[in-house]
């Protein structure tokens, strides 16, 4: 049966069941049919066009990048997109996880999921193990539209996060090579995510960010956390609901706007920090993070990405 028919069959499911209303054996042959044939996935179509360029004729974006996770069987992470951080020495917030390369804490699930699985278990000096990738020197991006739809893990001391560094990391230190989270989520705050950028003068506890407040939990269901990225700005959204707008206008007097430059992607489930705290008895291990797609647009027209 092609992933391309089971992958969808389980979004309808979702869809149907959130509104109360099984699928019945009918629809069911509708999909059988359309799952026989795979198709390429289309560029899409935002439903907010990015204001900085809303008086432009642009009306969708290119997809430039994406990882599907389309693998048939439980496998490893494509290394031709991605790579492990690996280590356990606190990534600069006390985090209390040991990030390996095992399969046990990253792997394609086999139905078209990326698995990132925090686990309680002692390992290199570490009461904790997850997984932490990233896609340094394989690709990166300056300006678009950059997306993942994720299920969150959750629980006291689950922090996982999608967000990006500047491209000229480490040779540029952080916070000077520039950071954007594109979405933050504390396993504590079932109801809220928060977007950030980091940089010279505005890091840390100082970053410059905004909080988005969901309605339900957002670790019931997949949710898409998205940034569009300009010259002039970087915008927020959760499920294509904008939350957050910062320009070069918002940072601290004299202080640089590192984000004119190309950056790389990182995913990963981190286990206590600052940020976060520690976990307690109630957290239950192991948390997975489910992502279904990472998508990288880019404006169709190229003279219409801003400058």
């Amino acid at each position: 049966m092609p992933l391309f028919f089971n992958k969808w069959q389980r979004h309808i499911h979702e869809f149907y069941r959130t509104l109360g209303v099984s699928l019945g054996i009918s629809l069911f042959m509708v999909i059988s049919c359309l799952g026989c044939q795979s198709e390429p996935v289309p560029a899409r179509k935002p439903n907010i066009i990015d204001a900085n360029i809303a008086e432009s004729t642009r009306t969708e974006w290119r997809l430039l990048w994406s990882d599907e996770f389309n693998s048939s069987t439980r496998t490893v992470i494509d290394p031709q997109k991605w790579r492990y951080d690996v280590g356990g020495h606190g990534w600069g917030n006390q985090q209390l996880e040991f990030n390996t390369d095992r399969d046990v804490n990253a792997l394609q699930s086999g139905d078209g999921y990326l698995e990132l699985i925090a686990r309680k278990e002692r390992f290199q000096g570490n009461e904790y193990t997850s997984a932490r990738i990233n896609t340094k020197a394989l690709f990166d991006v300056q300006y678009g539209r950059v997306e993942a739809r994720i299920q969150l893990p959750k629980g006291r001391g689950v922090w996982p996060a999608f967000w990006m560094l500047g491209s000229n990391f480490p040779n540029a230190v952080w916070p000077t090579c520039g950071e954007i989270d594109i979405m933050e989520y504390r396993g504590q705050r079932l109801r809220e995510s928060t977007g950030a950028i980091h940089g010279p003068g505005y890091s840390g506890g100082e970053s410059i960010g905004g909080l988005h407040q969901s309605s339900s939990d957002l670790s019931e269901a997949f949710h898409l956390y998205s940034v569009e990225w300009s010259a002039r700005e970087i915008k927020w959204y959760v499920d294509d609901s904008l939350f957050l707008s910062i320009d070069p206008s918002m940072i601290p007097k004299s202080a640089e706007w590192p984000f004119d430059q190309p950056f790389f992607l990182i995913l990963n489930v981190a286990i206590g920090g600052h940020y976060v705290g520690s976990p307690d008895e109630s957290t239950i291990f192991p948390q997975t993070m489910l992502v279904d797609y990472v998508r990288v647009y880019q404006a169709a027209s190229l003279s219409e990405n801003p400058q």
